[in-house]
This record gives C-alpha cells, structure tokens and sequence, in this order.
C-alpha cells in the first residue's frame, strides 16, 4: 500500500481530481447522506483521512460534528494537522496515525473514500472492514468508494481518456495510471466486496454512486 511520503503527501490534492471522474461529486453525494442520518451531534471515522480535505468540508456541513482522522502516513497526518490548526478544528478532531485497532472508538458513521484498492485481498481488506467495523457502533453506516473490477472490456480505456481530455490528467500521468492498474490496485468485483462485507459484520453494499471505474456504497453494521 503506497505510504505517501513527502512530495506524494505534499501535491495529493492537486492530483487526485485529475484521477478519480465525478470526484466532487461524490464527496458532495457522501455529505448529503451523512447530513440526514446522522444526529446534530456524532462522530465520524474518516479512514484513510490523507491531508483532510473530507474531514473539513464535513466540518463546515456541521458544526457539532467531531472527527477521527485515521491514516497510515504520517506525512499526510502532518499537512491534516495543520490544515486544521489553520482552521481552528483542532479540538474536534482526534488524529489516529497508522492502523485502526480493535474496539477503540464508536463512531455513528465511517468513511472509506478510495482507500481499499490499495489493500491487497490476502487478508488485508478482510482485515481493514473487520477494523472499520469494531470502531463502528451497531447500526452504523459505512460509506465506501473505491475502484472496482471494470464492468466492460473498455472501461479502463475511457476512463484514462477521460481523465486527460476532460480533466487534464497528463500523459505521464496516464501512463504511471496504467501502470497502476495492474501493479498498484487491487480492485474487486460487487460480489466479492459483498462478501467481505459480511465476513466483517455488515450488511449487503447498496450502490449510490458510479464513475467510469469507481464506485461507492452505504453498507450499514449489522446489530
């Protein structure tokens, strides 16, 4: 799984809306739902939190809202905490930097945004649900995205034209995309993130999102 170190953690978000179609969108889409389920006061579990961009546009959406920001590379926490400093969120955000363990927060909603196809299917995204799952509290909800299996053949095509032509993803940038999408990702199909799914103590994925490759879900923690 990439640690997104330095210069990595530092043009991210510079990166990341030429990689991902309908980026903001589904950020937009996620906060909508969190904004009708969730109470005027809860906890939110942002896995994979990188420099925290989710973590504040939800913080404006609410005021009364708290935060776990979870990730695995300290250079990424490091720009989140002083994104936050800036912002004068440091006191409703608990920064939880390297892997989730068992039973150490309850949060009413988690977040898992383009984070799994890092994860190989050895064990580890068994592993990384099952941890989402303990921190979660009964009846929560999950909302993940990440990039799945390609439904067509050409799929994988457009979504590379895509990136360059509508939103400026160069060609080295396409070529090391290429590259990823056989040696960096690890992407699985609706069956068998269901299965995962329910191995981990949720129910069944319910699709609200889908982009030329990517996709998100609400799987809610089964009681």
């Amino acid at each position: 799984m990439p640690t997104f170190t330095g210069d990595e953690a530092l043009s991210y978000d510079k990166r990341i809306g030429k990689l991902v179609p309908g980026y903001e969108l589904l950020h937009h889409t996620t906060a909508a739902q969190l904004s009708v389920i969730l109470e005027k006061e809860a906890t939110l579990l942002v896995v994979g939190a990188g420099t925290g961009k989710e973590v504040i546009e939800l913080a404006k959406l609410n005021a009364h809202w708290r935060f776990i920001a979870q990730d695995v590379s300290a250079d990424m926490l490091s720009i989140a905490d002083q994104n936050f400093t800036n912002l004068g969120l440091n006191d409703r955000v608990t920064i939880h930097h390297g892997p989730l363990e068992d039973v150490t927060y309850q949060a009413d909603a988690a977040l898992c945004i383009l984070v799994m196809h890092f994860v190989k299917d050895d064990g580890g995204k068994a592993a990384l649900l099952k941890q989402i799952s303990t921190n979660l509290r009964p009846n929560g909800y999950l909302f993940l995205a990440d990039l799945m299996l390609p439904d067509t053949s050409f799929e994988r095509a457009a979504q590379l034209q895509y990136c360059q032509t509508e939103l400026g993803l160069s060609e080295a940038g396409a070529k090391t995309m290429r590259s990823n999408f056989q040696e960096t990702f690890y992407p699985v199909d609706n069956a068998r993130l269901t299965e995962l799914a329910h191995q981990a103590g949720f129910g069944s994925p319910t699709s609200y999102f889908k982009a030329l490759g990517f996709s998100a879900y609400t799987i809610a923690k089964l009681p």
